[in-house]
């Protein structure tokens, strides 16, 4: 049976969508058969997989309405993870679910019907928590966050993990934090350093140890439809999603993590920085 993990945080532009779709890959080449949901409306992550949002039918509206069977609206990839696609139609979807009978469990219907196929299940989340969110989070079993090294993303925080104490009581019982993940990060920012530290303070190994730098070649990736594994895949956006799926898969086999200078060297920088300066920070 998958692991279903959602990838949310109500806050744009802190990597969710790079992450759901780079870990995707990650774990599709390490040899994991992996679907990827999306269900954001913006249908980046469909875009980002190679599939044009705009003619991909069925898709994850139909699916949610009951119009049409979510084997028919998978597709396969590129890069060897199958895909539940989504776009501005979820929208729709969303609306006229409002008054529907159970409602924030249309999603996890769905997919018990292919769970079996898979050994993990991601779903990229809309920047939301609204119906869409509240289904993926009704089917997961864990919760991977994105944070971004800023002050006003421990702000956001609070919400969602409001709304994730909500879902525990309401509705799904077992979801669990999979871990917060650090996006976009540059050791040569104080402040990023700064609510790194908060971060971990706050809470302690649910902070992932695996970092994303922030990465030119993960930014260009999906206007070419192409994960960064496709992409470039000795770039460091690359090596760290590698890193990360290693991490989720130790995490699953209830294994140590790997040793830090496993997983932040692709942050290093064309700079002063040395590998103990970016260890110290990352174990702080």
């Amino acid at each position: 049976m998958a692991r279903i993990i959602a990838v949310a945080n109500q806050k744009g532009g802190v990597g969710k969508t790079t992450t759901a779709v780079n870990l995707a890959a990650a774990l599709a080449a390490a040899k994991r058969k992996v679907l990827l949901v999306d269900l954001d409306p913006q249908g980046n992550a469909t875009m980002a997989s190679g599939v044009d949002k705009r003619v991909a039918k069925p898709n994850g509206c139909e699916v949610l309405l009951d119009e049409a069977p979510i084997e028919q609206a998978i597709v396969k990839t590129e890069a060897h993870y199958d895909l539940l696609p989504g776009n501005g139609d979820l929208t729709a979807a969303e609306l006229k679910l409002m008054d529907a009978i159970a409602r924030e469990n249309r999603l996890k219907d769905a997919l018990a019907k292919v769970a079996d196929r898979y050994d993990t299940i991601l779903i990229d989340c809309p920047p939301s928590l609204h119906l869409l969110t509240l289904n993926a989070l009704a089917a997961a079993n864990g919760l991977l966050i994105p944070v971004q090294c800023e002050y006003f993303a421990l702000e956001g925080l609070s919400s969602l993990l409001d709304t994730v104490k909500a879902v525990r009581q309401r509705l799904n019982p077992t979801l669990e934090i999979e871990g917060l993940l650090r996006t976009m990060y540059d050791v040569r920012n104080n402040l990023g350093n700064e609510v790194s530290a908060q971060l971990t303070t706050h809470f302690g190994d649910k902070v992932l140890r695996s970092i994303i730098p922030r990465n030119v070649r993960l930014a260009e990736a999906p206007s070419h439809g192409q994960p960064i594994h496709l992409y470039d895949r000795s770039s460091r956006g690359a090596i760290a999603y590698i890193g990360l799926a290693g991490e989720i898969i130790r995490r699953e086999r209830g294994q140590n993590a790997p040793a830090a200078n496993e997983v932040v060297t692709p942050m290093l920088h064309e700079s002063d920085e040395t590998l103990d300066d970016v260890v110290d920070i990352h174990q702080e």
